[in-house]
C-alpha cells in the first residue's frame, strides 16, 4: 500500500544532516508497516525492538544508553549485525520505554551515522508524565495520518484518476469523470483511511465487514484510554469521544462542553480532551476573529470545533448507511454537513495544511480559513451537496477581500467570480 510518508522517509534518509526520527500517529494508521515497508525496499537488514510485545527489551535501556554501550546488546538481543549504512533499528512503541527515548539524544551526538526511527502510537500522551525526557533539537519527527482520498484511490488501483484529478484541479477545468470520481468519494466516506479497514473495502468487503473492522479499532481506542488513564479521567475522556459525533451534527459545530452534560465545565473535561489530541483521536480547528494573516495571532482558543482522525470512524459510529450519505435525500442535511466537514479537514491536515474557521454559526461561519503559500488567509465553504448558496463567503469577502475563495462541494472544477469550485474528491489537492 503506497503512501505519502513513503517519499518523506526516502527524504530523511537521503538528508546529510539526518537526526534519528519520530514517527507520530494513532494506532492503526499504519506506522510499523510504513516503516518496515521503508525499510525492506531500501535496507539490507531491519532490526527491531518492540518494547510494548518485547518487554525484555527495555531492560537493554536501563543502565548506559550511550550508542557504544547499547549497539552490542542491541546486537546480540536481536541475533542481528547493525551496520550503520545498510542497517535500519526501529524501536517501535517506544513510549513504553522512556529511556530508548532519551537515548535518540545520544545516538544524534555521538552516532549520527546511524539510521534509527522511533515510533509510538501513544507518545504524545506519555509525553505528559515528567518521567519522559524528550531530545528536543536531536530528533527530525514525521505525523502519519489515515490515508487521505488520493491515497485511497492508490490503494484502490485508480493512479489514473488519481493523475487526473490533479491536473484538472491545476487547470480548473470542468472534469469529464466527474461522476466517476464521486463514487469512490462517497464510498471514502464510509470505509475511511485506516489502512485495514481501506484494504479490506477495496478488496470488496461489504459494509457489514467494514464496520466490523470499524468497531474493534474503536473498542481498541476505547481500552487504551481505560488503560492510560486513571479512572476519572477515563470516564471523561470516554464521555468527550462519544459527544463529538453528537456535536458535529448539530447546526452549530462549535463544541460545548453541555453536550457532554448539562453540568460539564470548562475546567472539568480540557484534560480528556487534551488526552484525545494526544493520542492522534481527535482534531482540534479554532476561530479566528478576523481573516488576515498571520492566522495564529487572532486565535481565539475559547471557540473551536472538534473532529475525529478519520471520517470512516464518524460515519461508523453514525451507523450510516450509503442512502444516508444521497445528496438528494430530504433528510439528514446537518448530519451529511458534519461527516463532510470531518473529511475535508482530514484532507486539508494530511496535506500539512493548518485550518482554522471564521464567524459565527448564528450569523455567518466559513468553516476553514488556512493560509496559502502567498501568505494570504483564504476562506474554504464546504458544502456536502450541489446547493451551494450561502451567505457566509459574501460576508468574508465584503470584509477581507481575499484574492479568491474556494468552495468545496459536489459541484464540478470550474470558477466564477473568483470562487474557486473545488469537487470535494479533490479537497487534498488544496494548497
Amino acid at each position: 500500500m503506497k503512501r505519502k510518508i513513503d517519499d518523506q522517509l526516502l527524504a530523511w534518509k537521503k538528508r546529510k544532516d539526518r537526526k534519528p526520527l519520530i514517527v507520530n500517529g494513532a494506532r492503526q494508521v499504519g506506522k510499523t508497516y510504513s516503516i518496515m515497508q521503508f525499510a525492506h525496499e531500501h535496507f539490507a537488514n531491519l532490526v527491531v525492538l518492540d518494547f510494548s510485545a518485547q518487554t525484555s527489551a527495555a531492560r537493554i535501556f536501563e543502565n548506559d544508553i550511550t550508542p557504544e554501550a547499547l549497539l552490542p546488546q542491541i546486537s546480540a538481543f536481536s541475533d542481528q549485525p547493525i551496520d550503520p549504512e545498510t542497517t535500519l533499528l526501529l524501536f517501535d512503541e517506544v513510549q513504553a520505554c522512556p529511556r530508548a527515548l532519551t537515548s535518540l539524544k545520544y545516538f544524534c551526538e555521538r552516532a549520527p551515522q546511524y539510521h534509527i526511527i522511533a515510533a509510538g502510537s501513544l507518545l504524545g500522551v506519555a509525553l505528559d508524565r515528567e518521567r519522559y525526557s524528550y531530545p528536543v533539537g536531536k530528533v527530525d519527527t514525521l505525523v502519519l495520518r489515515p490515508l487521505d482520498f488520493e491515497e485511497y484511490l492508490w490503494a484502490s488501483e485508480k493512479q489514473e484518476l488519481a493523475l487526473l484529478i490533479r491536473q484538472a484541479y491545476a487547470t480548473g477545468t470542468s472534469f469529464s469523470l466527474h461522476d466517476h470520481a464521486l463514487q469512490y468519494f462517497s464510498r471514502y466516506l464510509l470505509c475511511g483511511g485506516l489502512p485495514e479497514v481501506t484494504q479490506a473495502a477495496v478488496q470488496g468487503a461489504d459494509l457489514s465487514e467494514i464496520r466490523r473492522l470499524q468497531n474493534l479499532i474503536i473498542e481498541a481506542y476505547l481500552a487504551d484510554m481505560t488503560k492510560y488513564a486513571s479512572a476519572v479521567d477515563s470516564a471523561k475522556i470516554l464521555n468527550v469521544w462519544r459527544a463529538i459525533p453528537e456535536q458535529l451534527a448539530k447546526t452549530n459545530h462549535k463544541f460545548q462542553y453541555a453536550t457532554i452534560s448539562s453540568a460539564a465545565r470548562a475546567y472539568q473535561y480540557e484534560a480528556a480532551i487534551n488526552w484525545l489530541k494526544a493520542a492522534g483521536l481527535i482534531e482540534f480547528c479554532y476561530r479566528i476573529s478576523t481573516g488576515q494573516t498571520p492566522l495564529e495571532t487572532f486565535t481565539e482558543h475559547d471557540f473551536f470545533k472538534l473532529y475525529l482522525l478519520d471520517v470512516g470512524l464518524l460515519t461508523a459510529l453514525y451507523g450510516a448507511a450509503p442512502q444516508d450519505l444521497d445528496p438528494r435525500a430530504d433528510k439528514g442535511v446537518r448530519f451529511r454537513g458534519s461527516i463532510t466537514e470531518n473529511y475535508v479537514l482530514q484532507q486539508l491536515l494530511a496535506s500539512g495544511i493548518k485550518t482554522y474557521y471564521w464567524g459565527q454559526a448564528s450569523q455567518s461561519e466559513v468553516e476553514f480559513v488556512f493560509r496559502n503559500s502567498q501568505n494570504e488567509a483564504i476562506p474554504i465553504e464546504v458544502k456536502s451537496g450541489k446547493n451551494v448558496t450561502a451567505r457566509s463567503l459574501s460576508a468574508y469577502r465584503s470584509a477581507y477581500q481575499p484574492p479568491y475563495v474556494i468552495r468545496c462541494s459536489r459541484k464540478n472544477f470550474g470558477e466564477d467570480r473568483g470562487i474557486k469550485s473545488v469537487p470535494l474528491y479533490a479537497a487534498h489537492c488544496i494548497s
